[in-house]
């Protein structure tokens, strides 16, 4: 085993061990607790097996496996973008509409 695997493994060891502790602490939901514990587990074998993303590549048609990771990493990572954009405006409105109630609020308070 390469330095590099050793390393990578006992990063999504740790990794997994955070995830475990968020959900304990209700931080992280149970379907939470499941993606994020696959997609560590499923990051393990990557490094483990790095010829299994060469398999996957060949059958959609993409030349090397480490070609097919980078493309799906970034898919994934501008839709969790996205989807944090749109949390982000939805949390904007809500307080905005809070601030108003309790400003409204406030000023039949003090009349």
């Amino acid at each position: 085993m390469m330095v590099i695997q050793t390393l990578l493994i006992v990063f999504f060891l740790f990794a997994l061990v955070k995830v475990i502790g968020r959900w304990r602490a209700g931080d992280l939901t149970k379907m939470g607790l499941i993606w994020w514990s696959l997609f560590w587990v499923a990051a393990a074998v990557v490094v483990l097996l790095p010829n299994s993303t060469a398999y996957f590549a060949k059958l959609v048609g993409i030349g090397r496996g480490a070609d097919l990771v980078v493309y799906l990493s970034l898919a994934a990572i501008f839709f969790i973008i996205f989807r944090l954009m749109i949390r982000i405006e939805s949390l904007n409105k809500d307080i905005t509409k809070l601030t108003r109630k309790v400003a409204l609020q406030d000023d039949k308070d003090s009349v």
